[in-house]
């Protein structure tokens, strides 16, 4: 992670102990101005060393030890930079002001931005506890309903339980709790089906071990099925093709072990009085070219008529405009992957401004998709985009 972003970071840390430097080190001794930059050293040091590892993230041995990492740059880094930030407006404001009130300049220019600046720091360590030690914690139950006219009247009220996005990996022993929570609750339903949206891991197949009680526990009239997100396919990991390829088979038969159903490019069909919808489940076929493209809708759907229903399991909403709608009638579709950026004030999502999919409901003519927020996060934080289970209600307008 740190590789794919150092020149981010190393600005984010630098920066702000640099303008630090010049405005109020400068004048101290040299061994105190020296204790002041120690946070900074420490951090650049760290960064460096992540810069070298050959995965996306640490192990879980050592995962630990990049989230105090993350902490730390949270709390100290981040304030500073927008402190200085407020206070270099605060300064260009009252410059211009002054210039458009001439009979000012006699007075004492007042900085109002330093003000904004010290009362950002309490806001930002507020969104860091918060999103870390209550947000990340919180479960949501979204219960939601799918009207379709192509929904045979057998499937009428068929309830579904939909989660995405897990990262196992990011629940230890202080936290794993919060998983068994959500395991319950999905349970706790009684759906006539469960599905999962990918992404079940961080980096690889090993943080599925200490947790395969727990998911193996699920349970649902017709099963549990679930389809690899772009995290599920071990690439992000620095080893050779070869282990990518074997790190992704023993996912897929960990995830068959546990009683889950892993559709890859195809589909299969449920049941009930005579009647049946399609169940399909497409790979990972994202925006980013740098994860795994392995999607084929024609596949998926191969052999499926026209007039069927389907439920289509896809991680990546990207899809749906790019593939799914331009190549299919699936009706409804099912994705994730955006974890609705972890982060939500008063139901505004900055990824919002990029004018994507990104979470709930989208409708294009009779083909729909609903995007969960995911119910995890690689980073154990969330700050207004509570962690979901959500319950989809099937209606048939026949």
């Amino acid at each position: 992670m740190i590789a794919r972003n150092i020149i981010l970071f190393l600005l984010l840390i630098i920066i702000p102990f640099a303008i630090a430097d010049r405005r109020y080190f400068r004048k101290d001794a040299w061994w105190i101005r020296l204790l002041k930059w120690a946070p900074c050293i420490a951090l650049l040091g760290y960064t460096f060393h992540l810069a070298q590892e050959r995965d996306f993230i640490p192990d879980n041995d050592r995962i630990a030890v990049l989230y105090i990492y993350l902490g730390v740059v949270m709390l100290i880094c981040v304030p500073m930079l927008l402190f200085f930030l407020f206070s270099l407006a605060g300064k260009g404001c009252s410059w211009l002001y002054r210039r458009c009130k001439p009979q000012l300049k006699s007075r004492p220019a007042r900085n109002y931005g330093n003000l904004l600046g010290v009362l950002s720091i309490p806001i930002v360590w507020f969104v860091f506890f918060w999103g870390s030690f209550i947000g990340f914690n919180k479960l949501e139950i979204r219960h939601i309903e799918y009207a379709s006219k192509d929904l045979p009247k057998a499937f009428d009220g068929y309830r579904i339980v939909q989660f995405s996005d897990a990262h196992v990996g990011s629940y230890m022993k202080h936290n794993d709790w919060v998983l068994k929570r959500a395991i319950d609750t999905m349970n706790a339903q009684k759906p006539d089906l469960i599905v999962f949206t990918g992404d079940l891991q961080n980096i690889q197949p090993s943080e599925l071990y200490p947790h395969m009680d727990v998911l193996s526990s699920l349970k649902a009239k017709d099963g549990v099925f679930s389809i690899l997100g772009n995290h599920d396919y071990a690439d992000y990991i620095g080893v050779d093709d070869a282990m990518k390829v074997a790190n992704c088979r023993e996912t897929i038969s960990l995830e068959r072990q546990m009683g889950w159903k892993v559709l890859l490019n195809e589909h299969t069909t449920i049941e009930r009085e005579g009647q049946h919808i399609v169940i399909a489940g497409m790979e990972n076929d994202g925006e980013n070219k740098a994860h795994a493209q392995k999607g084929d809708i024609q596949k998926t759907l191969e052999g499926v008529h026209a007039d069927e229903f389907i439920l289509l399991l896809e991680h990546d909403p990207y899809s749906w405009r790019h593939t799914i709608l331009p190549n299919s009638k699936a009706q409804l579709t099912l994705s994730g992957h955006t974890h609705g950026m972890q982060f939500n004030i008063l139901g505004w999502c900055p990824m919002s401004l990029l004018g994507k999919d990104f979470e709930g409901w989208y409708t294009e003519g009779e083909q729909s998709m609903f995007v969960s927020a995911g119910l995890g996060g690689l980073i154990p934080f969330r700050f207004g985009a509570t962690g979901e289970v959500v319950v989809l209600t099937l209606r048939s307008q026949q």
